[in-house]
């Protein structure tokens, strides 16, 4: 069997380099797509300790309630910078004072938005329908100019919407405004923490305005004030 030539030699070596160059690419092409994700994460305006603790928080307040109710009820968590929501239904008012209190016990939690129905689990079909509409309000918010849709939590229960996130006044009501014209929605409420918009500009910046939700989230006519519960009427 005849050897290579020098020349086929060096054609070869040169291959076999380009080969691993095309490699490298690849690798660069997946750091690339991890940097891509790291700057979707950095969009959200919690801080990455704040993302990490509202996971664990969202975990372990869920584990607690399939410990106190197991079949007997659905309890869904939502946490946003340590505010808790808590949607679903439960069999009796003894139950949804206790889930309140089992939430409030988890570490990390500043406040419970208790927001549960006492009475039958709502229907596959219902809540089949409501993660739908929590699809189109993220639509929605993405399409709707000047709101930081990816900063905003959405949840949907029967229909009703809610969404938390920290943005300023102006990007709530617009938020708001969008989700309140999806078709199918029933009611849209605000659990905003409100920033102001010198923070976002600079988010070292410790001027920043928050307010949370009174204790009492559930909505009855829109407030006047900045941030809380508000419930947003749809035409």
């Amino acid at each position: 069997m005849r050897r290579p030539s020098n020349t086929q030699r060096y054609l070869l070596a040169g291959i076999a380099l380009a080969g691993l160059t095309v490699l490298s690419g690849c690798g660069a092409l997946v750091v690339g797509g991890a940097a891509a994700t790291t700057a979707v994460v950095a969009t959200d305006r919690r801080t990455t300790g704040e993302q990490v603790e509202d996971q664990t928080i969202e975990m372990k307040t869920a584990a607690d309630m399939r410990r106190l109710f197991d079949d007997r009820g659905r309890v869904n968590v939502a946490s946003y910078a340590g505010l808790v929501l808590l949607t679903g239904d439960v069999p009796t008012a003894q139950d949804k004072q206790k889930a309140e209190e089992a939430a409030k016990q988890v570490e990390k939690v500043n406040r419970v938005v208790n927001e549960l129905r006492v009475g039958d689990i709502t229907p596959i079909s219902v809540r089949t329908n409501d993660t739908w509409l929590t699809s189109k309000v993220r639509s929605a918010l993405i399409n709707t100019k000047e709101v930081p849709s990816r900063t905003i939590l959405v949840t949907t229960e029967r229909g009703v919407v809610y969404l938390l996130g920290k943005v300023t006044d102006a990007e709530g009501k617009r938020a708001a405004k969008a989700a309140a014209a999806v078709g199918g929605v029933n009611k849209v409420v605000k659990l905003f923490q409100i920033v102001s918009p010198e923070s976002i500009a600079a988010p070292d910046s410790p001027a920043v305005v928050e307010e949370r939700p009174p204790a009492d989230p559930t909505p009855a006519a829109p407030a006047s004030g900045m941030g809380g519960a508000e419930a947003i009427p749809v035409q």
